[in-house]
Order: C-alpha cells, then structure tokens, then sequence
C-alpha cells in the first residue's frame, strides 16, 4: 500500500468490542505463517528447505508476486502497485517462483501469496494494456477516499489515488480470477486479500468462485465501530485478519496490566489470522516491531502459546524512514537474504515456539494466572507457558496439571513436574514446556 494509504490505516485502528466467542470456536488453527516480507523468490526457497520446514512451519506469505509499477527510490509500498498480472517483479520471474513453490511444498510448507486484487497503480491513468484493462473497467468516483463512514466511497471511489477496479463487472472478475488462478496452477494453496474491505463482499465471493481449485483465504478487513463495513460480511469464504490483536499485545508488554489481558482478548473476532505486528503497522507506534526488540519477541512468543486464532509472524528488513524499502541493487532488484545484512530475520528467534504450540494443539488453556508484569498458563496436560516482562526474574509457585519429565523448549532445561511447579521465569523472558 503506498505511503499515505499506511499512514491512513494506522490512525484508523481502534478497539471495539465483540460478542465473546462460544468454548471452542477459539480452536481454528491453521499453523504457523512466517510473513517472509518482500524476500525474493530464491532466498524463500532456501529458507523454507532449511529452515522453516524442518522447524514445522505450516506455510509461508509471500508479498505480491504481480509486475508493479516501478517508483524512484523504490519503496516497499510500490509492490502493491500492479500494472499486470504477471509474474515479474523485483523479487524474481516466473520461473523462480514456480521454483520457490516446489521447494517450499517439497519442505512441507504451504506458500500463500498477498493478492493485490482491488486496484491498479496510481498515476497511470486507466490503462493497462498488459491485462488488458481500460477505463471502462474502473470506477469513475473521480476522488480518493474521505468518509470511512460511507460503504459506496470506500468501495468505488479511490483509494489514495490508486486505479480502483470496478469489481461488480463479470470480465474484471474473470481477469482477477484468471491471475490468481495461475498463482493456484504453480502451486500457491491461499491468498492473503489485500484491501479487502474496498471490494465488496459479493463481488470478491464472485471472484473467488470462478477458483479453479481450494485455496485457504484470508482478508485484510480493517475496521472500526463507527465504520459500516464489518469482517463478518467476508467470513463466509475464509477468515480475516484481525488488526486489534497486535494493539492489545503492544499495550499490555508496554506498560498495562497483563492481568487485563485476557479480557481484552475475549473482545476479538471468534476466529482470525492474528499478528503481532505487520508490514503496515511496523512503521507507525500502534504495534509492537523488531525495533521493540525483547518486547516484540516475548509477544511473538505469547502468540504462539495461546491458541486462539492462526498466527503469523513478521520477518522484516531494517528501515528507518517509512519509505525505505528492502536491501536492493541499484535498479530495485532485491538483494538475497542474509540474515543481519539488511534483513532482520525476526522469525529465527521464535521457531522454538512452533514446536511448543504443535504439541500443545487442542488443549484447552488451564490453571491461568496475571500480575502486572507476568502471565502463566498450562495447556491442559500438554504442556505450559509463562512470560515475564519485568527486568528482574518472577518466582511463583504454579499449578500445572502435568506429571512427567517436561522440557523447556527456549531454554532447553528440563523440569520433573506432578501438578504444583515452583517456577522461576528470566528477566524479560519466558519458559514454554512440553512433554520430554
């Protein structure tokens, strides 16, 4: 998204409440994604093979594989502006990414593509020969969006100058539909919709209909209570983000009682595609990121333990301005990844957790407990977690609701537990223990 869409969507994240869900429908999980965020298509690959499948990684997101408009010193956001559908873009051609996609899968992990389906680049007019789309396959408005509050601007008229496609239209849908059915043809098993919520409801289940074959679907859908466009209205064929997870997190480990914590969860969506943090509220102060350091991990890690929701994980580049793009050569093309040359690699520092949350999947949490700066859970008989964010070490005595030999998958220490546990948990730490 460009610069001022980002900006835009970091003010407009507020809290607002739910109905709490019914026991159980907190249990949908679809296991670990790693947002490897604007990586190109070989560093994916190499990191899937080596790392992430041996970890149990479920899958990967991936930014937007379309050709996008190429803008002076390529910012990140010019990837989510297509001017085709395809496949050749700063990350790499056709033929390596179809080689990513087979080495993912041959690593036992799922590649999801961030589908940039509601609009074409800005500042090119109305025409995209390579499509092909002309003015008539776009809505007139004629201005960006002003009023939130209004279903038909958000959804017909401009967002922050970008082409908006008039999604109602069988041949649009046939093109959105024939672009991401290629992406399923090579092999990608899910899309991440961007911008969801500009599209309407009826118009992406339309799209998404004419798929030639399953794809699991998340939607951006951020909203607000004042605003009249709800992510219900896109759960009936996938689930959606949910953007007031991450701001919750970042209050809590900055400086509100985690005793409030879990109330403040019951208030979120029944079911979502959680995150800590994401390439859009990284740049703002509304989340947590890798510049939070200790702070951004412990969160990360208490996402992973908790089941509620499937989540997903940033793994960024370093930036200072919120323009800066990823580490490129001079004509955009993105550099290869090695960690700690550009590329934070955030994601490495948590895998321990996947193993944690696999061995835990189903369990209820059990034997819950909160202070201000700590927090502890069993996960009914399977394993358990505890976190501290305070700079000195917490002992406490715990109820598990284990018996048996348990190991600490973080810090690799084992502890002979039947029922109570005295427990101590590092300075800004936690412990995650699974049956040894």
């Amino acid at each position: 998204m460009p610069r001022l869409l980002a900006v835009f969507l970091l003010l407009c994240l507020t809290a607002c409440s739910s109905t709490p869900p019914a026991p159980g429908e907190r249990d949908l999980d679809h296991g670990v994604i790693i947002h490897l965020f604007q990586w190109p298509w070989e560093s994916v690959g190499r990191e899937c093979a080596t790392v992430l499948g041996p970890a149990g990684v479920a899958a990967v997101q991936i930014s937007p594989p379309q050709e996008h408009r190429a803008l002076p010193g390529h910012p990140w956001y010019a990837d989510y502006q297509p001017v085709s559908y395809q496949l050749t873009s700063r990350r790499g051609e056709r033929q390596a990414f179809a080689s990513m996609v087979s080495e993912c899968h041959a690593a036992g992990v799922k590649v999801y593509a961030d589908a940039v389906i509601n609009h074409m680049a800005a500042g090119m007019g109305q025409s995209f020969p390579k499509v092909p789309y002309g003015p008539a396959d776009f809505h007139s408005c004629g201005r960006s969006i002003s009023n939130y509050q209004d279903r038909f601007e958000v959804q017909n008229c401009q967002l922050v100058g970008l082409a908006d496609l008039a999604t109602e239209q069988e041949a649009v849908q046939a093109r959105i539909a024939g672009y991401l059915n290629d992406l399923l043809a090579l092999g990608v098993d899910g899309f991440r919709i961007d911008a969801a919520k500009h599209i309407a409801a009826a118009d992406l289940r339309a799209i998404l209909g004419k798929l030639t074959k399953p794809a699991y679907l998340y939607s951006e859908v951020l909203f607000s209570a004042a605003e009249p466009i709800k992510p219900e209205e896109y759960q009936d064929f996938g689930t959606t983000l949910e953007p007031r997870y991450g701001e919750i997190l970042a209050r809590h480990f900055r400086g509100d009682s985690l005793s409030l914590l879990d109330a403040r969860l019951q208030t979120l969506l029944p079911q979502a595609v959680t995150y800590v943090d994401s390439h859009d509220t990284q740049r703002g102060s509304s989340t947590l990121s890798y510049k939070d350091e200790a702070q951004h991990t412990l969160a990360v890690q208490l996402m992973l333990a908790h089941p509620y929701g499937t989540p997903l994980v940033m793994s960024s580049f370093a930036f200072n301005g919120f323009d800066d793009g990823p580490p490129s050569l001079s004509d955009g093309t993105t550099k290869q990844v090695v960690c700690g040359e550009g590329w934070v690699c955030e994601h490495r520092t948590v895998l321990s957790m996947v193993r944690f949350r696999q061995a835990v999947q189903g369990a209820e949490v059990q034997h819950l407990w909160a202070t201000d700066a700590a927090l502890g859970f069993a996960r009914a008989g399977k394993g358990y977690f505890a976190v501290n964010r305070s700079a000195e070490p917490i002992k406490r005595t715990v109820q598990t609701g284990l018996s048996g030999t348990f190991k600490d998958v973080i810090t690799g220490q084992t502890h002979q537990i039947s029922g109570e546990l005295i427990l101590t948990i590092p300075a800004t730490g936690a412990i995650a223990l699974i049956k040894e």
